[in-house]
């Protein structure tokens, strides 16, 4: 049987990498912090972010609106996050952290940059940015396909 392009099998490959790095990500919020990777990916985004609408939080997760409207109900509930109404808008709500969440998410991204050295030992910083100038292509491919 002759060998298999990498063509045929890189994004065989890359989903895989994908799918093992968040279950470990998971895995270890899970442990470190008892909340859902969901939960986590929300605060690190509200960190970086600092405040962001429930639409703008669904499109930088990749959820549905309904789905995220949960998320977001059950971390208010929690006290993790705050809706706040704006000044110009009164439709539009803003989701932000609370200090509780604040100190949260700094744990949580302790253990990202965790997984991150984890995961990228023993691999160039040649390698790495020869791979995110691939992945920056790929995103653009993906992109003009779906137009």
């Amino acid at each position: 049987m002759p060998d298999t392009p990498p063509t045929q099998t890189f994004l065989q490959e890359f989903a895989v990498v994908t799918r093992k790095v968040r279950t470990l990500f998971d895995a270890r919020v899970r442990k470190h912090e008892g909340m859902t990777q969901s939960r986590a990916r929300l605060l690190l985004l509200l960190v970086r972010e600092t405040r962001m609408t429930q639409g703008e939080l669904a499109t930088a997760m990749e959820v549905a609106g309904p789905t995220m409207a949960r998320t977001i109900d059950s971390m208010e509930k929690a006290g993790l996050v705050a809706r706040e109404v704006d000044v110009d808008d009164r439709r539009v709500r803003w989701v932000t952290l609370t200090d509780t969440a604040k100190k949260q998410a700094r744990k949580v991204l302790d253990l990202s940059l965790t997984l991150q050295a984890d995961v990228l030992k023993g691999i160039s910083s040649e390698d790495i940015a020869t791979t995110r100038r691939v992945l920056a292509a790929m995103i653009e491919n993906v992109g003009e396909a779906e137009a």
